[in-house]
C-alpha cells in the first residue's frame, strides 16, 4: 500500500517569462510543454503517479524582480484556485538580495507560500558572500525553509566540463549528469565555512537529488572540516539539524540506502523532479521501497508525506 505522496521539486514556467519556452526546449519539446502547463496536464499527471500534493516552483532561470513577482503571482492563481493540489515555493531575484528578502516575505504573508527555491548561484557566485544572506535571515524570521536548486553554469563554470567530445556532452556533464549536483553539494559546503549557520542556527535548507553526493562523501569531509577553523556548530550538528534532503530525480534504492544511514529519518522526503523526471517512475521507486527492508511503514510514511507536512506546516491531505 502507497502512502499519500507530497512532491516538493516540482517545476513550472511562468507565461511572463519571455523565452522561457525556447529555453527549455534544448531538453525537450515535451519537457517544456510539460513545463508551461500549470494546471491541467499537470493534475493528469500527478494521478498517473499518485501524487496527491505538489509544492510547485519556478525552474531555473535568473529573473528580474518584475518577472519574479508576476511569476509568483501566476503561481499563487493556481494555487489558490486547487488548494488541495498546490502551494508554492518562491521563486527569488538573488541577483538583488534585498528584493529577494522582501519578495520572500510578500509571497509567505500575502500569498500563502511554504518558503522559496533559489538558484545554486548567480552567475557563478555562490551565496556565502554576506550580502546575500538578507534572504536567509528573512526566511529564518518568517520560519520557512530555502530550497538550494541546481542552475545552468555560467560561461566560466561551463568551461570545466568541456573536453574532447561534443558540446551537448559538456553541456549534459555539466548539468544533470554531475555539474548540477556536485556544484549544490559545494555551495552547502562553502554555505557551513562562511559561518552562515553560526548566525543563523535556526535556519532550513533543502536539498535534493538524494542530498547532491553530499551523503557518500559526509564522514570524510566532516574528518577534515574540523581544520576549516573554529565552528560554534560543527558540520555533523549542522547536517543533522539544518538540512533536509528530497529524493527527486533519483528512483533506485542504492543511493537511498546510503541516505537512510547518513540523515536522520525525519529529514528525508520524496519528490520527483516534475517534469525532468516523470511521476510514474517516482511511483515505481515508493513501491520498490516499500517492498524493501530499508524503511518500516512508519518510516515510509515520514518519507511520502510526513515530514513534508510538519516542515512545512501543511494540513495532513
Amino acid at each position: 500500500m502507497v502512502p499519500p505522496l507530497i512532491t516538493l521539486e516540482e517545476h513550472f514556467i511562468s507565461s511572463h517569462v519571455p523565452g522561457a519556452v525556447e529555453h527549455y526546449k534544448r531538453f525537450s519539446d515535451s519537457i517544456a510543454a510539460k513545463l508551461a502547463d500549470l494546471v491541467d496536464g499537470r493534475i493528469q499527471d500527478m494521478e498517473v503517479g499518485d501524487v496527491s500534493f505538489q509544492i510547485v516552483s519556478h525552474a531555473p532561470m535568473n529573473l528580474s524582480a518584475d518577472e519574479c513577482s508576476k511569476a509568483n503571482d501566476e503561481l499563487a492563481q493556481a494555487c489558490q484556485k486547487y488548494p488541495d493540489r498546490f502551494a508554492g515555493f518562491a521563486v527569488l531575484p538573488m541577483l538583488e538580495p534585498k528584493k529577494a528578502a522582501d519578495e520572500l516575505e510578500r509571497t509567505v504573508k500575502q500569498l500563502g507560500f511554504v518558503g522559496a527555491l533559489v538558484n545554486n548561484h548567480v552567475n557563478g557566485t555562490f551565496y556565502d558572500e554576506e550580502k546575500y544572506w538578507p534572504t536567509f535571515a528573512r526566511a529564518v524570521e518568517l520560519d520557512v525553509p530555502i530550497y538550494l536548486h541546481p542552475s545552468f553554469p555560467s560561461d566560466e563554470m561551463a568551461e570545466h566540463y568541456k573536453g574532447n567530445y561534443s558540446d551537448k556532452t559538456a553541456f549534459m556533464l555539466s548539468i544533470a549528469s554531475w555539474g548540477w549536483h556536485t556544484e549544490t553539494g559545494l555551495h552547502i559546503l562553502r554555505l557551513f565555512a562562511s559561518g552562515l549557520f553560526d548566525k543563523y542556527p535556526k535556519l532550513k535548507i533543502i536539498i535534493g537529488h538524494n542530498g547532491e553526493m553530499l551523503p557518500f562523501a559526509l564522514d570524510r569531509i566532516i574528518t577534515f572540516s574540523t581544520q576549516w577553523g573554529p565552528r560554534e556548530r560543527d558540520l555533523r550538528t549542522v547536517w543533522n539539524e539544518n538540512i533536509w534532503i528530497t529524493t527527486a530525480g533519483y528512483f533506485s534504492l542504492a543511493p537511498l540506502a546510503c541516505v537512510l544511514r547518513e540523515c536522520k529519518i525525519d529529514r528525508i522526503m520524496y519528490s520527483v523532479d516534475y517534469p525532468f523526471a516523470l511521476n510514474d517512475k517516482g511511483l515505481a521507486f515508493v513501491k520498490d521501497l516499500a517492498g524493501s527492508d530499508l524503511v518500516n511503514d512508519e518510516q515510509l510514511e515520514m518519507i511520502c508525506h510526513k515530514n513534508a507536512e510538519k516542515l512545512l506546516k501543511l494540513r495532513p491531505r
